[in-house]
């Protein structure tokens, strides 16, 4: 696979590598193309003509224009990934919901007893103060009186983002917690009782293409 030469690398860490390869081949050879956004990926890993095609995200970039790639599994774009966080009474984990999506009032809350800080600036808490990288839904769910969860679940190929930002956010938790796409499927499996539910909306810096736009730019090596 062979990549265009990149005027500033940089800017393309965190967008996608892909490689229409045999897509292609009809129509004359086929490339790869740079920059494009996991939403515009997601909607050419549905076309038929691009379904088997390759994906890599970009994770480093360096001033003479080499990228250091990962490869994305196609799959991963049709998935939701998750962080689970647990408590055994009803208030921690109503705190732990209310620090994800609700207004508070103070810079930053000392929760009783040994529980974690949730640092927050500017009077608002984590989602208010910095919106996250993508669209996400958060529950607070019930599974019997003495366990409860805040799930966090978004479209899987945001993994990295969603975790960056809840680091960069300081948002902490006492209790247990996990993550990923299989954390996300045992949640649904088990169908705890959704007492809350809220949708946050992410926050992106790029437009993305869609349609008959997205489908005329293919060809070029360079998305943005």
């Amino acid at each position: 696979m062979e990549l265009p030469k990149l005027k500033k690398p940089d800017k393309y860490v965190g967008l996608y590598v892909f490689d229409f390869g045999s897509a292609e081949l009809a129509a004359g050879g086929g490339h790869a193309g740079v920059g494009f956004t996991a939403e515009e990926v997601a909607e050419l890993l549905e076309s038929e003509k691009y379904k088997n095609c390759k994906v890599y995200k970009i994770h480093k970039a360096y001033p003479d224009g080499r990228l250091e790639l990962k490869g994305v599994p196609a799959q991963t774009f049709q998935l939701e990934a998750g962080m689970l966080f647990y408590s055994a009474d009803l208030e921690t984990a109503n705190k732990d919901f209310k620090q994800l999506v609700n207004p508070v009032r103070k810079s930053a809350r000392r929760l009783a007893g040994s529980y974690s800080r949730c640092f927050i600036s500017n009077g608002v808490n984590l989602a208010v103060r910095t919106a996250p990288p993508c669209r996400a839904k958060v529950h607070l769910s019930k599974y019997n009186d003495d366990k409860f969860v805040v799930a966090l679940i978004y479209p899987a190929e945001y993994d990295d983002e969603v975790s960056s930002w809840l680091s960069e956010g300081e948002y902490k938790t006492a209790g247990a917690a996990e993550g990923g796409t299989d954390a996300v499927q045992r949640y649904y499996d088990q169908k705890p009782q959704i007492l809350e539910r809220h949708q946050l909306f992410g926050k992106s810096a790029i437009e993305n293409k869609t349609g008959e736009q997205l489908l005329a730019s293919v060809k070029l090596a360079v998305q943005r």
